[in-house]
Parts: C-alpha cells; sequence; structure tokens
C-alpha cells in the first residue's frame, strides 16, 4: 500500500503538538497556516484517522497521535541520519544513536562503552532510555529506538533477540552483616533473613520467584522496591539484605557493601540485544552495536 505522506508533513505534525496550535508552528515551519492545515490533513488522510483534537483554546494530539510520536520522531532521526551516512563517519557527522537499555546495565556498563566510542566519533550524539525490560521490549517493536539491551527475549515474531551473557543473582549485604563471609551462601541460609527485592511486576522478580519455586524454597521477601538501587540504599542502612543481579550491585571497593554469590540453586538472567527483524540501523548504531558486543564479551 503507497502511504501519500513526507518529511514535511510529519514535521508539520510535530510541531503542532510540541507548540500546541497551529500559529506558532507555521511560524516555526515559515508556512502559512492554510499550508500547515493541508499538511496535517494529507498526513490525517494517509494514516486513515484524525491526529489532532482542535478547541478554541489549543490544539492536542488524540489518542492515536500520541502513540504516533515517538515513531514519528524516529522516523525523523532515522531519516537525518540516512542524509549524514553518505559522508565519513564521524568526525562531520552529527547524528544521534537511541537506544533502550536495562537501567542496571544503562548505569555500570553501558557509559564505558560510550565513552570509549565516543573517542573516535566525537560528534555521535546519544539517547538512552532506561527502561523496565517490558518497556524496553515495546519501545523497540515501536521504533521508538534503534535497538535494546535487555534481560528476555520476547514472544514479538517481528523481535530478534541476541545472547550476550548471563547475568547471576547475587547477594548483598552490609559489610559488618552475619552473612558477609567468604564464598557463596546458598539460598537457604537467606531464609532466617529479612530480604529486600523488587516488586511482582519485576521481570527480575518473575525469574527469581520461578527459579526459587522449582528448587521448594520459600523466602521472607520483607521490603519490596521499584528500583534495584533503592534496595541498595535499604541494605546500607542495615534494614536487611537484598538479592538483585549481579550488573545491578557496587564495585568492590564500596565502604559498606558487599556481595556474595548464590547457589544451590544458581539463578541468572539472559541479557542481549533485542533488534526489530525488519529494521536497518543506521551507520552510528551499527557501529556503535558492533563496540557493544565485543566490549561487553570482553569485559563483563
Amino acid at each position: 500500500m503507497n502511504i501519500n505522506c513526507d518529511i514535511l508533513d510529519l514535521r508539520a505534525f510535530l510541531a503542532v503538538v510540541e507548540l500546541e496550535g497551529f500559529h506558532k508552528a507555521a511560524e516555526a515551519l515559515n508556512l502559512s497556516q492554510p499550508a500547515l492545515t493541508r499538511r496535517i490533513q494529507k498526513l490525517e488522510q494517509a494514516v486513515g484517522a484524525a491526529l489532532l483534537e482542535r478547541t478554541t483554546r489549543r490544539v492536542a494530539p488524540t489518542a492515536l497521535g500520541r502513540e504516533l510520536i515517538p515513531l514519528v520522531k524516529r522516523m525523523l532521526e532515522e531519516f537525518e541520519s540516512s542524509l549524514f551516512s553518505v559522508r565519513e563517519l564521524g568526525q562531520r557527522q552529527n547524528t544521534v544513536v537511541t537506544i533502550a537499555c536495562l537501567p542496571t546495565a544503562a548505569f555500570y556498563f553501558l557509559p564505558g562503552v560510550i565513552k570509549r566510542f565516543n573517542e573516535i566519533y566525537p560528534q555521535i550524539r546519544f539517547r538512552i532510555l532506561d527502561l523496565s525490560a517490558n518497556d524496553g521490549l515495546q519501545s523497540v517493536a515501536r521504533g521508538e529506538v534503534e535497538f535494546g539491551i535487555n534481560l528476555m527475549a520476547s514472544s514479538d515474531p517481528q523481535l530478534q533477540f541476541t545472547p550476550l551473557m548471563d547475568d547471576p543473582f547475587v547477594l548483598a549485604c552490609r559489610r559488618d552483616h552475619p552473612l558477609a563471609v567468604e564464598g557463596p551462601l546458598r539460598w537457604s541460609q537467606l531464609e532466617p533473613h529479612r530480604l529486600i527485592t523488587v516488586g511482582r511486576t519485576s521481570g527480575n522478580r518473575t525469574l527469581l520467584d520461578a527459579a526459587l519455586a522449582r528448587s521448594n524454597l520459600r523466602l521472607q521477601w520483607f521490603y519490596e522496591v521499584t528500583h534495584l538501587s533503592t534496595s541498595l540504599g535499604l541494605v546500607e542502612e542495615g534494614l536487611g539484605v537484598s538479592v538483585l543481579p549481579r550488573l545491578a550491585t557496587p564495585r568492590s571497593n564500596h565502604p559498606f557493601i558487599m556481595t556474595r554469590p548464590l547457589i544451590e540453586p544458581e539463578v541468572s538472567r539472559p541479557i542481549g540485544v533485542v533488534q526489530r527483524r525488519s529494521g536497518r540501523l543506521s551507520p552510528a548504531a551499527q557501529r556503535f552495536l558492533e563496540m557493544l558486543l565485543r566490549e561487553w564479551r570482553d569485559d563483563v
């Protein structure tokens, strides 16, 4: 099917949304208001539904319009990137690589790779969406990002998952806690202690509960948090011990917190790269992904 719209139609739609009106958008785009209206109508006709709700005071996107906004932004970014791809990648290029990443990987691993990449390509910018596993998968599927770093594969046939590593769950506790001993700990040793974990809607919690149920282990989840970083704050205050992926733990030189491996069973989460099967990465994103895969496998 031939969709009859162009880049200027998409820019017109975003301008009206961001400026909340046709008058300001027309001025920003150096268009007359009738010309701007025709572009919006052309885009709505191509989509087959209204994208904007007009009142006497303001203009706002419809439900479909709100869903379309992130996709339009990505399309425009990819278009701009493709214009630069005919030039030498790097010094003369000013593109944006947009990725969705688990917060733990975004905090502890990704900055180092980006730093080394920018030493080679200093003009390439990054937009990082630090999202939960489910939100990250949806962001890739909707085309809001070029690729994602996620902890699970998806049943969506439009997505492909490339495994990178297994990130084991470990125990984090204060250095003066009774469990702060050398060597690995058995999960059963945690039963008497107050444990801190993420909520039941988390992908990490789903993996953890399933693995422990298979081993017939019932632990005392005393505190539930939304973010793993919050659990470390509770540990530091001596409120309990936390079970979390190794990527989410502090470095070994932390003054108050130490980590211990957990065995019987050994539980880990798969970490990998998620991409759209039909998607095509920009030259900048492709080179960054190649460096990311190489350094992840070498360093983690």
